[in-house]
């Protein structure tokens, strides 16, 4: 119990002071929310694991060049999913996010510095808006995460993909990189304060090629990202993980 109330004080402290940390790089910089990033949401999130008895493992992406924009897709589980991506991965990506997020006091306005989109589920014209602005900062040469599902599972399967980032995928004309999320269930589980101790593990897979503009493509590429990460995810998945497939991807 006592446990459960220092680490949460901890992060709300440590959340209010990176987020005023955050207002005062943007001040000073114009980078698109590279600085914020890096010097900000990165730190934040490393500490957060580290106060909380977690660590981050990621596997593969040896050779992937990460400053070449393209769009990142991950499975979700937990609240600590945020937390992992932005201390396992050495790239400087932007999330997309529910518009709702995008609200809350002091955090919203620090996830706008750091260059994040959101997105109005309940209004499609807005939602259009916002996918063409993300990709126009992909044509510019930012990257962007996404978790396809939408929202978090309740027990770690794989959820239905909604259709936004493949409509994006297919505007920007830009890789997806699938990455599957391990044991972040189980630090936080959906609906629960509680933080348990353990390791996260990022797998990132090989990049799944996109054509651009090519709308009719859309629902063959969300059944391969869909599938390489049925894979990653093996027996869990209830799926062979030594099946083959073409088109790009894999672990």
């Amino acid at each position: 119990m006592v446990r459960f109330f220092l680490v949460n004080a901890f992060i709300a402290f440590y959340t209010i002071l990176m987020c005023m940390w955050s207002a005062l790089l943007a001040l000073f910089t114009k980078d698109g929310g590279r600085r914020v990033h890096f010097w900000a949401a990165v730190p934040w999130a490393k500490a957060i694991l580290w106060v909380s008895g977690v660590r981050v493992i990621r596997e593969g992406g040896e050779g992937l060049n990460w400053e070449v924009p393209r769009i990142y897709m991950a499975n979700h589980q937990s609240a600590f999913d945020i937390f992992a991506l932005l201390a396992g991965l050495p790239v400087d990506f932007k999330f997309i996010l529910k518009q709702e997020l995008m609200k809350i006091p002091i955090l919203g306005p620090a996830m706008r510095r750091a260059g994040y989109i959101s997105i109005d589920r309940g209004d499609p014209r807005r939602a259009i808006l916002s996918i063409n602005r993300a990709a126009e900062r992909i044509k510019q040469g930012a990257s962007v995460l996404i978790f396809p599902e939408g929202t978090r599972s309740k027990d770690g399967r794989l959820q239905v993909f909604k259709k936004g980032g493949f409509h994006l995928a297919s505007k920007a004309g830009v890789e997806i990189v699938p990455i599957v999320i391990f044991n972040s269930i189980n630090i936080v589980p959906k609906g629960s304060m509680r933080i348990n101790r353990g390791e996260i593990t990022l797998k990132v897979c090989n990049p799944v090629p996109v054509n651009a503009g090519r709308k009719r493509d859309q629902e063959k590429l969300m059944a391969r990202v869909r599938e390489v990460m049925l894979q990653a995810m093996g027996e869990e998945a209830g799926e062979d993980p030594g099946s083959s497939s073409s088109g790009g991807g894999g672990c």
